[in-house]
């Protein structure tokens, strides 16, 4: 898999990438990550990337040429099989969106600044907008590593165990269950006997009930998703 992401600050995005999972991800060649610094692609002697926006208003607007000279620039290499804009009017991320994605081929990411990018960029290059919540950051960078974390993990051979990321929350619109490890007994709290009682096919069913338990109690809006 291969990402590139569009940004007027690359220093943000480069310390997730070199950590932890994602940094021994890029290191297997299980997925790429390119940076791309947008002000590289503006003639401007100032390398300036936005302008006031037409008709008044406070915030400055990032431009179309830059962003279409370095879009364009990309897909001149390669196909992209998505074209993705952090914004927060975009649909929430969620497990079924990182799924799908990670089963894309190349990507393109653009990471929002300002007060956003020209809407001629979202008419005519953008192929998905995606938020993190419904909140604002200073841009989309943060929410960009966001979203390659969640996607780069379900990546085969990323986890250390293939299945790890199929029990995870929101897999299957559930919560994971609860989670323990030595030892059995800690100040008098104890580990459910179940999970040491080596019976695995009751250890999975009593999972299966906690997670819907916790899924009924904290959030049962996934469950009416089923």
């Amino acid at each position: 898999m291969r990402i590139d992401i569009i940004t007027v600050v690359p220093d943000i995005l480069k310390s997730p990438f070199e950590a932890s999972i994602l940094h021994r991800a890029i290191d297997k060649g299980l997925v790429e990550v390119h940076l791309h610094n947008l002000r590289d692609y503006t003639e401007d002697n100032y390398k300036q990337v936005d302008d006031y926006q037409y008709g008044g208003g406070a915030g400055m607007v990032m431009m179309v040429e830059p962003i279409d000279k370095c879009i364009s620039g990309l897909k001149s290499q390669r196909e992209y099989d998505e074209i993705i804009y952090m914004t927060p009017d975009g649909e929430t991320l969620n497990q079924k969106i990182a799924n799908q994605i990670s089963l894309q081929g190349n990507i393109i990411i653009l990471c929002g600044h300002y007060k956003g990018v020209d809407q001629r960029v979202r008419d005519h290059f953008i192929t998905r907008e995606i938020s993190v919540g419904d909140f604002v950051l200073s841009g989309g960078e943060l929410g960009a590593a966001i979203l390659c974390d969640a996607v780069i993990r379900l990546i085969p051979g990323v986890l250390g165990n293939e299945t790890s990321a199929l029990t995870d929350s929101f897999q299957d619109n559930l919560l994971a269950p609860p989670i323990y490890t030595r030892p059995a007994e800690y100040k008098g709290w104890k580990v459910p006997e179940i999970l040491t009682s080596g019976n695995f096919p009751k250890i999975e069913v009593w999972r299966e009930e906690q997670a819907y338990a916790r899924t009924k109690k904290l959030r049962p809006d996934l469950l009416k998703e089923e």
